[in-house]
């Protein structure tokens, strides 16, 4: 059973396994250990990770990212028009109240919601970790922002679903860095003097701190913070702004009006940052820009940090907000660990510092596989394949979440709304609510602080419908309970509701009769039972029909997708073939081929490479190209058995030789061990041996008398038959085992050994027995 951590990042994930007695973080099929987070479409299949950033440049208008960024968001959220969509090069549109996208795909213009995409691009995830470890996966943990909302998580667990997925947990990539970070510590000390570590994550396109309390065996997540709009690609962002002003005064070229001129600029500001990050100036260089146009600049350190100084100067407020909602002092603070990409920018982990005076930076994880290897051991913890060292996470949620309700005569106070689940709930969470009701009644659990969610989101999380309440016996409201629960994955659902029913029985009766005088009368026991109540709920995941659906398509694109790859595959093996015989059958097979089959097969080559180039070629079907390339084979197979044939059967010959040279000495040699086989045995190997080193000698002179163009005489799998044909017919006979000695008989008597019932004195006299049956008679005179 396999054991899967996902690091769903912004720019690209990784994958790790728990495997060898550790955690993996395994590559792709270009043995890269980050995979890209795009979908791409193209005219006959969809591109995938690297596949999808190979193309990037020239499909980059069906080419989608921020997958993360946008699945669970709706196409009007302030966020997503503000912030997303210049990020973005592929077209926004709504998808059933969900924000999608539409691109050309298979010819046509199809739409897909980012729920769809986040599906594809886990499916091509599941794929590379099942290749690698070479059997099915699904079941996975995977690590999110801490700020992603219950329609956001819901989002995304539906997309797993989507992709045959099964998600055991939705971690917080911050609690999943500490987990890592935890689990491998052996020198935590006691729960009453915890060891307190912020983590701070500074990522491609966001910004996350946890103050996190360890101790042996549990970690506590003792407050959160975010900066959901802070990462690496709003620096690479403020360079392309600046580039773009100068290129327009130095090339008279309007970089930001051209979609493509963009996307060539921002990598070229991405590669500059990253120089910039370990030299003081660096060059930037971006060929063929727009308008044939190769754009020049340079930039150095100081420049950059003055250009991205509005970035930076976000940094400290959501740090310094974690450390005050931890109530705890900076002198407590026992390290600050340091992950993400973005913090290897020198400036940023000099913003950073700030915030924690008198603290040395720590960056004993690994910065870009942390996340990774904490959801693996999350998900190691959750399966019962794996034995992990016991070790508890408390994690809390950030978003507090109320329930909010309609007054009714029967409340018996005024209030209409409670908050159910505070921020800095502990996950996962049950709490039962009481409400007196005479009738049906609905109930919603909406977020609290909508000013706290990102964007514009809807605070609304679901609802509860009772369909009935029944009746209380002395006509009063009756008391329902409803069980709320905020689950692993940090999502709220309402799991049921119930009525308390209250009997009070008789203990077993006492013998009156025999009761002493002033007993006390019989106790009544209380019995508590409680009846359900039929209820509806509603909440923002898909109905399980539409996930059904979703797959359903979802497994017929990826089959789609697969005969496409394996179609080309075929296409190419033909084209390869084509190719290379025709070079080595003047060459290497020259000796090897008669004139007649020469022809034929150059004839065939010509068709077939004709065939390829016209339209009907191009594109054609699996099966047609399988058949073209058997067809060649035919003539050309012959030709290549010659050739191998001949390089081959030097070498089987001489270990034909070793093997009866080899039998033959042992046979014949007289040696001690050997002397105990029968002497026909050997005989027998003998003979053997001389019978196949005859056939051997005379095939070779056959074969000599060949020419090299002519099916040989002498295969070397005849060769390999008969080597095998003499070890297994003198093996048994030459490692027959020595038989044991016989016995010989001892010629001395055994000494006699002594039993209770016939013990030899020490006078060596025979024993006396006595009888003991009865009493003996006695002679009295």
């Amino acid at each position: 059973m396999a054991v899967v951590g996902i690091d769903f990042g912004t720019l690209h994930s990784k994958i790790g396994v728990a495997r060898h007695r550790g955690i993996d973080i395994i590559a792709n099929e270009v043995s890269n250990r980050a995979t890209p987070s795009l979908v791409a479409f193209g005219p006959k299949q969809r591109s995938i990770g690297e596949a999808a950033k190979t193309q990037e440049t020239s499909n980059f208008k069906n080419t989608v990212g921020s997958l993360k960024r946008l699945i669970g968001r709706t196409l009007n959220d302030t966020q997503v028009q503000d912030v997303e969509k210049k990020f973005l090069n592929a077209k926004l549109v709504d998808v059933a109240g969900t924000v999608g996208t539409e691109v050309n795909y298979l010819g046509e213009k199809q739409t897909f919601s980012f729920t769809q995409l986040v599906a594809m691009y886990l499916g091509k995830l599941r794929d590379i970790a099942a290749v690698e470890l070479k059997t099915g996966v699904t079941d996975v943990v995977i690590a999110v922002p801490g700020w992603f909302t219950d329609i956001q998580r819901r989002a995304l667990l539906d997309a797993a679903s989507i992709a045959g997925l099964n998600t055991l947990r939705l971690i917080n990539d911050t609690t999943a860095s500490a987990l890592g970070y935890g689990i491998t510590k052996s020198d935590l000390p006691e729960p009453e003097n915890p060891r307190h570590v912020v983590f701070v994550d500074v990522g491609h396109a966001d910004l996350s701190v946890a103050v996190v309390a360890f101790s042996k065996g549990q970690l506590i997540v003792k407050s959160t913070a975010y900066e959901r709009n802070l990462g690496g690609r709003d620096i690479d962002y403020a360079l392309v702004e600046h580039f773009a002003t100068e290129f327009k005064t130095k090339y008279k070229i309007d970089v930001l009006s051209n979609p493509k001129a963009m996307f060539r600029l921002t990598a070229g500001c991405e590669k500059l940052k990253k120089i910039l990050s370990a030299n003081a100036e660096a060059p930037l260089n971006v060929e063929s820009i727009m308008n044939d146009v190769d754009a020049t600049s340079k930039l150095s350190r100081d420049q950059l940090e003055e250009l991205i100084a509005p970035v930076l100067d976000r940094i400290i407020a959501p740090l310094e907000r974690a450390i005050a909602d931890s109530g705890l002092t900076m002198d407590e603070i026992s390290a600050v660990e340091l992950i993400g990409g973005t913090t290897r920018v020198p400036s940023v982990r000099a913003r950073i510092q700030q915030a924690f005076p008198g603290k040395t930076l720590s960056f004993t994880l690994n910065q870009d596989e942390a996340v990774a290897r904490g959801a693996t051991f999350a998900c190691a913890m959750l399966s019962p394949v794996f034995r992990v060292r016991d070790f508890h996470m408390h994690d809390i949620n950030h978003f507090p979440i109320k329930v909010q309700w309609n007054a009714t005569p029967t409340d018996p106070d005024d209030d209409t709304e409670l908050v159910v689940f505070p921020q800095g709930n502990a996950i996962p969470s049950t709490k039962v609510l009481s409400f007196y009701r005479k009738e049906p009644f609905n109930i919603e659990s909406v977020y609290a602080d909508p000013s706290l969610l990102p964007g514009s989101i809807n605070p609304w999380i679901g609802s509860f419908t009772a369909k009935e309440v029944p009746a209380d016996p002395k006509g009063d409201a009756t008391c329902v309970k409803l069980k709320t629960r905020l689950n692993l994955h940090g999502v709220m659902s309402f799991e049921n509701a119930y009525v308390e029913e209250i009997e009070e029985r008789e203990e077993a009766p006492m013998d009156v009769d025999n009761a002493p005088e002033g007993a006390a009368p019989p106790k009544k026991k209380r019995i508590v039972k409680k009846k359900e109540i039929p209820f509806v709920s509603t909440n923002t995941s898909l109905d399980k029909g539409k996930v059904e659906l979703l797959k359903e398509q979802e497994a017929q694109m990826h089959a789609a997708d697969k005969l496409v790859m394996d179609t080309e595959d075929r296409k190419n093996a033909l084209e390869e073939y084509v190719y290379d015989m025709r070079g080595k059958v003047d060459e290497r097979y020259a000796s090897y081929v008669q004139a007649e089959e020469k022809s034929k097969l150059l004839v065939a080559l010509q068709e077939a490479e004709d065939w390829l180039y016209t339209e009907e070629g191009e594109e054609a079907t699996k099966s047609a190209y399988v058949s073209r390339l058997d067809a060649l084979k035919v003539i050309g197979d012959p030709i290549t058995f010659r050739y191998r044939e001949n390089e081959e059967r030097q070498r089987t010959i001489a270990q034909l030789r070793e093997t009866l040279n080899n039998y033959m000495s042992q046979a014949t040699s007289g040696d001690e061990k050997l002397a105990h086989i029968d002497e026909k045995d050997k005989q027998a190997v003998v003979e053997k041996v001389a019978t196949v080193q005859k056939w051997l000698e005379d095939q070779i002179v056959r074969q000599a008398e060949r020419p090299k163009n002519v099916d040989p005489v002498l295969t070397t799998a005849e060769i390999s038959k008969k080597r095998d044909e003499v070890i297994y017919f003198a093996t048994p006979i030459l490692t027959k085992p020595k038989p044991k000695p016989p016995v010989v008989p001892s010629t001395e008597t055994p000494p006699k050994k002594d039993t209770p019932e016939t013990a030899t004195p020490p006078n060596g006299e025979a024993p006396k027995t006595e009888e003991t049956t009865g009493p003996s008679e006695m002679d009295v005179d």
